[in-house]
């Protein structure tokens, strides 16, 4: 049996569009598997504590003996947040770009997880591994538009999740989200369903391209 790994980090949940295009993957994947199991860490409703990523940081430079309370606690919430990650077969990453970089859930989280030894530079345990980031943006951010540069978040995600960690990643982008409720956007609404049709579509077909190597693999 498969088991895949789903975060989600969008702060809504009825409207949210990587929640949306998650789902269709995660379904397609599911039913074409027939017994995957899912572990599902869903940030937006239950954030990480921030504190902990301190905690955890320090714990892995200080000696076991001299560990404070916090440290050890810390140590043991990261292990516990990477076994989810390490036991997976697949992974879906569903993170919105919020003020033009990474949600803070989302780093919060990562800063964590990366303080364990398996999932730290140089040192996963995930290489190879099939991964989707799925990812949206409210307005325009391609080449030629006024904010072309201002994504700073899809960038770096891509960098921790190919470089650091390795795995196999696809990414799902879906641009112009505001539009619908955007009055000075109200010509870029076809464009707007457009691409969300492409996403979930893009979804369905990385959904069932993914599950041929899981069962190659099996």
């Amino acid at each position: 049996m498969s088991t895949i790994f789903r975060l989600d980090a969008s702060i809504r949940h009825d409207g949210s569009v990587t929640r949306a295009v998650a789902d269709t993957l995660e379904s397609t994947i599911s039913t074409e598997l027939g017994d995957a199991t899912v572990i599902r860490r869903d940030l937006g409703s239950n954030p990480i504590e921030g504190s902990l990523w301190a905690s955890a940081a320090f714990a892995g430079h200080t000696p076991e003996e001299h560990r404070t309370q916090d440290q050890v606690a810390a140590m043991k919430a990261a292990a516990a947040l990477a076994d989810e990650v390490v036991s997976a077969d697949a992974l879906i990453f569903a993170v919105p770009m919020y003020n033009f970089g990474v949600s803070q859930h989302f780093k919060t989280w990562f800063d964590i997880v990366a303080t364990d030894p398996r999932l730290s530079l140089g040192q996963s345990q995930i290489v190879g591994r099939p991964a989707f980031l799925v990812t949206a943006r409210g307005g325009g951010y391609g080449a030629g538009t006024p904010r072309e540069g201002w994504d700073h978040a899809t960038g770096w995600m891509r960098r921790v999740l190919e470089d650091v960690w390795g795995v196999d990643l696809d990414v799902i982008e879906t641009e112009l989200t505001l539009a619908e409720v955007t009055p000075q956007m109200a010509e870029l609404r076809e464009l707007a369903r457009e691409q969300l049709a492409e996403s979930h579509e893009t979804a369905r077909q990385s959904g069932r391209s993914v599950t041929i190597k899981l069962r190659s693999a099996a």
